[in-house]
C-alpha cells in the first residue's frame, strides 16, 4: 500500500481536535458485526425461511435461487482464472443477476469493478485498463453493449457470459475472506486530470456503511429497497446488500421506470418499495409531477434518503408537506470513504437555515473540521468557524488503485487516535459545526451538527470581502420561482476612459 504523508497538526492542537470531536459527537462508536460476508447472511436466510430477495423486470430471486445463481457464478469466475484478489469488472443492464455477480467475487475473494452499459467504450477501457481487471463478467442474456465489447477488447480484457453459469457446478466452500482490511470493491470518481480514479473500499468499511443504514434508518426485514443507481455510482452497493443482511427485499428499477416520475411513483407503491434513494433533482422532479396525482402517492414509503447534491431547504419543506409519513433523511458523503459519513433527519426547525445541516457520523466514524494557516499547519475549529471536513474511522478507504500520487494527496495518517485502517481522508469540502438551538435537529436533540458550505476553492474575494458562492445560491433557491441556481465570478477589464 501507499506510504502515506503525516497531517501537519501541531501537538497541541492535536488534543484541542480530539477533544472538540468528542465534546460535539463528531466520534460514533458501535459494535457491528463485521465479520460477516454478505453471502454468508444470504446462506442463512435461505435455510432458515427463504423469502424473495431480489426483484427486476424479469423475475424474482428467493435467498436460495440468489445464492445458487452466485455459486455458479463463482464457478465459472474461477474456471475463466479468477481468483483470490484479481479484479472482475461486471457489466450489462441494472438486474438481479449483477447482485448474484456481487456476491459470487465475494466467495472466490476477488474484487468487483462495475462498467455501466452506458458508458463510451473509451470510459470501460479506461476503467478496466486501471483498475487490471481480468475478466469482465456481462450479465445480459442478449448481444451485451457494444460500448462494452469494444472497451473490454481495448483493455485486453476477456468477456465472461452470465447467461453460461447455468450449465456450472455450485463452487463450494466458505467465502474467501482472509481479513477485514480486503479489498472488496473499485469504484472510479472523476479525476481532475481527466482519467478516473478507482477508489478501492475494504470490507470492513462496506459493512459498516451497510449496518450504518440500518442503525440509522431502522431497516428491518419488511423493508423494501429500490435499486436505482447506475452501477458505476457508490449508492448502488449498499442498495443492492443492504436489505441482504436483513432478510429484505431488493427492488431493482431499471431506468425506463426510474426516469419517469410518474411511472416511479407507481411502481413505488405497486412493488411496497419503503425506502428510496435519490439526488435532489430527482426528488424535485418526482414533487413536480405527482403534484395533480390523487391523492395518496408514496403512501408505504418510509424514507427517501436525498444524496450526491446539495438538499435545498426550499425542496425540502415541499418534501415535508406533500410527503409528511415519509422521513427525508440528508446523507452526504465520499465514495473514497465507503460511500455516506454523515446522517441527517430533515425537521421543520432546519428550514430557515440558508443551507441544510448534513448531520452528524455515522457509525465508527470520526469527523474533524480543520482550518488550515499561511505555514500550512492545521487546527481544529469550534462551533460556528469554517473549516475543511477531514474523514476518520473504519469507513476510509484504502486510496485509489495504483495511483499513489493522487492517494498521496488526499489520504494521511491518522495522527488523532488509533484506528482499524490507520488512514485520515481529505475531503475537499468546506463545513462549519451548528451550536445546538441552531439546526431544528440539533435543537431537539442537543447535539451539534455539521453544515456544508461547498468546496473549499468555491470561496472567494469581492472587494476584499470573503464569499461563499454556495451561500448565494442557497439564497437564490429560497425564491419560489427559482428551481436552480449556479452562482460564478466573471472578472472584466476596466474599460478605458478613451473607449467608446
Amino acid at each position: 500500500m501507499t506510504e502515506l504523508p503525516e497531517l501537519a497538526v501541531p501537538p497541541a492542537e492535536l488534543e484541542r481536535a480530539r477533544e472538540l470531536a468528542a465534546r460535539y459527537g463528531m466520534t460514533r462508536e458501535r459494535a457491528v458485526d463485521l465479520d460477516d460476508p454478505v453471502i454468508a447472511r444470504v446462506e442463512r436466510f435461505a435455510a432458515e425461511r427463504d423469502r424473495p430477495a431480489v426483484t427486476d423486470r424479469f423475475r424474482t430471486l428467493t435467498y436460495g435461487e440468489l445464492a445458487a445463481e452466485a455459486r455458479r457464478l463463482a464457478s465459472l469466475l474461477e474456471r475463466s482464472g479468477v481468483g483470490p484478489g484479481t479484479v472482475v469488472g461486471v457489466g450489462g443492464e441494472r438486474q438481479a443477476s449483477v447482485i448474484a455477480a456481487f456476491l459470487a467475487i465475494e466467495l472466490v475473494g476477488a474484487l468487483y469493478v462495475p462498467a455501466d452499459e452506458t458508458w463510451p467504450a473509451a470510459r470501460v477501457r479506461d476503467v478496466l485498463a486501471q483498475a487490471g481487471a481480468g475478466v469482465l463478467l456481462v450479465v445480459d442474456e442478449g448481444d451485451p453493449a457494444p460500448a462494452l465489447v469494444e472497451g473490454a477488447a481495448e483493455a485486453g480484457c476477456a468477456i465472461v457470459r452470465a447467461c453460461d453459469a447455468a450449465a456450472e457446478r455450485p463452487w463450494t466452500g466458505a467465502a474467501r475472506l482472509e481479513s477485514l482490511d480486503q479489498p472488496r470493491y473499485v469504484l472510479f470518481t472523476s479525476g481532475s486530470t481527466g482519467r478516473p480514479k478507482g477508489a478501492v473500499v475494504e470490507h470492513r468499511g462496506m459493512v459498516n456503511h451497510l449496518w450504518a443504514k440500518i442503525v440509522d434508518l431502522g431497516l428491518t426485514g419488511a423493508d423494501v429497497v429500490a435499486q436505482t443507481a447506475p452501477l458505476g455510482f457508490d449508492i448502488s452497493v449498499w442498495q443492492m446488500l443492504c436489505p441482504l443482511l436483513l432478510g429484505g427485499r431488493v427492488e431493482v428499477i431499471g431506468d425506463e421506470v426510474g426516469h419517469d416520475p410518474v411511472a416511479f411513483a407507481r411502481a413505488v407503491d405497486q412493488r411496497g418499495i419503503t425506502i428510496v434513494e435519490l439526488v435532489p433533482t430527482m426528488v424535485r422532479h418526482l414533487l413536480d409531477d405527482l403534484a395533480g396525482a390523487p391523492e395518496g402517492p408514496l403512501g408505504g414509503l418510509r424514507w427517501m434518503i436525498a444524496t450526491g447534491e446539495e438538499l435545498p431547504a426550499e425542496l425540502s419543506r415541499r418534501w415535508l408537506a406533500a410527503m409528511p409519513h415519509a422521513g427525508l433523511l440528508n446523507a452526504y458523503g465520499p465514495t473514497e470513504c465507503s460511500d455516506d459519513v454523515t446522517h441527517h433527519t430533515v425537521v421543520e426547525g432546519d428550514l430557515e437555515l440558508l443551507r441544510l445541516p448534513i448531520g452528524t457520523p455515522i457509525v465508527n466514524s470520526r469527523l474533524y473540521v480543520l482550518s488550515q494557516d499561511d505555514e500550512g499547519a492545521w487546527s481544529a475549529c469550534d462551533v460556528g468557524e469554517t473549516g475543511e471536513l477531514f474523514v476518520g474511522g473504519v469507513c476510509v478507504g484504502r486510496g485509489y488503485l495504483g495511483n499513489h500520487e493522487r492517494t498521496r494527496e488526499a489520504f494521511y495518517r491518522d495522527p488523532f487516535q488509533e484506528s482499524p485502517t490507520g488512514r485520515l481522508y481529505r475531503t475537499g469540502d468546506a463545513v462549519r459545526l451548528l451550536g445546538p438551538g441552531v439546526a431544528g435537529e440539533a435543537a431537539r436533540t442537543g447535539t451539534p451538527t455539521l453544515q456544508y458550505l461547498g468546496r473549499v476553492d468555491r470561496q472567494v474575494k469581492i472587494a476584499g470581502v470573503r464569499m461563499e458562492l454556495g451561500e448565494i445560491e442557497a439564497v437564490l433557491q429560497r425564491h419560489p420561482g427559482v428551481g436552480a441556481a449556479a452562482v460564478v465570478v466573471h472578472e472584466f477589464a476596466p474599460v478605458s476612459s478613451d473607449s467608446a
